[in-house]
């Protein structure tokens, strides 16, 4: 069963708690409303900030705070986030080691309806490519819920993407290794399928579907990147073969950080990576987020049949 939660309002929920006893930890929104922000709002009027439509001054404000000594969280519709303020956060938080916390809801195709404006498909080659910034990938409630408490010390700039859509947990009461930056869900003896975010359920359920054809494949969530290499690498040598699975454009995404990794440590094994198209194309596809999957070839049927071909 889903979880009843959001991962945004699990974030939340988790700052408000913390940001009760923390002075610290001020929330700089972009015009974004939710019930848990609302209660921060109402309860801790000196700790918010509503800078209206207007991302790149929102980076500006956090940064602000953050060189007064405060532990700010920058918040906005993902793509808006990412991509409005990108040389702000490229100058204040990468070159000038500001550390602030951006979060955006509305990962991949979260606004599903909404057009390729609201699709978020580049942010992973973006955010990954900057010195002294982290980025979180969040696959359940749970998992937010742990990334905002982990954010509120954490040492570098960050960047958390939260999925729009109410999931069912993956993670339950399973402590999360931020050291190592991902979670094995399920070992695979034949292959193991690298994944992040929503398209951590598309794996399971693509799992499932191998299981029931009598082939043993694992799961790994990749939470985190930078991650710790040396221990992904040495969990995804124990197959023989590897998938990566991302809502998100191939080049620079999850795939190709993986990819890096394995090239950087010598260690060569067959790789096939599911994505967005090389170079792929915008959506402008409607009828729902799994629509918009099938378009691209990601439906879980279609990418259990092409592991099933490679695993021949």
């Amino acid at each position: 069963m889903p979880n009843p939660i959001s991962q945004r309002d699990s974030f939340w929920n988790k700052i408000y708690e913390i940001a009760r006893q923390d002075r610290r930890i001020v929330i700089v929104s972009a015009d974004m409303g939710a019930p848990a922000l609302d209660r921060i709002r109402r309860d801790l009027p000196g700790q918010f900030v509503n800078v209206g439509i207007a991302e790149q001054n929102g980076i500006l404000v956090a940064s602000g705070l953050a060189r007064e000594g405060k532990r700010p969280f920058f918040y906005a519709i993902a793509p808006f986030a990412v991509f409005r303020p990108v040389e702000l956060t490229r100058v204040n938080n990468a070159i000038m080691k500001i550390p602030i916390t951006i979060v955006g809801v509305g990962a991949g195709f979260s606004y599903e309806d909404s057009g390729p404006t609201h699709h978020l498909l580049e942010d992973i080659a973006v955010m990954r490519a900057f010195p002294n910034l982290t980025l979180h990938s969040t696959s359940d409630a749970a998992m937010a819920a742990a990334v905002a408490e982990q954010s509120c010390n954490w040492p570098v700039a960050n960047y958390v993407r939260l999925d729009r859509q109410v999931l069912p947990d993956v993670h339950g009461e399973t402590k999360l290794d931020f050291k190592a930056g991902f979670a094995v869900l399920r070992p695979g003896q034949q292959a193991q399928i690298v994944a992040t975010g929503y398209m951590v359920h598309k794996a399971l359920k693509v799992a499932d579907l191998l299981k029931a054809a009598g082939l043993d494949v694992g799961v790994i969530d990749l939470f985190q990147l930078p991650c710790d290499g040396d221990a992904l690498v040495k969990q995804i040598k124990a197959a023989p073969k590897l998938f990566t699975l991302e809502e998100h454009f191939l080049p620079g995404g999850l795939g190709s950080a993986v990819l890096e990794m394995l090239a950087d440590r010598g260690a060569a094994l067959p790789v096939r990576r599911f994505g967005l198209g090389d170079p792929g194309t915008y959506s402008y596809v409607y009828g729902g987020r799994e629509t918009i999957h099938a378009s691209y070839g990601l439906a879980p049927d279609a990418i259990a049949a092409e592991i099933r071909k490679a695993l021949k």
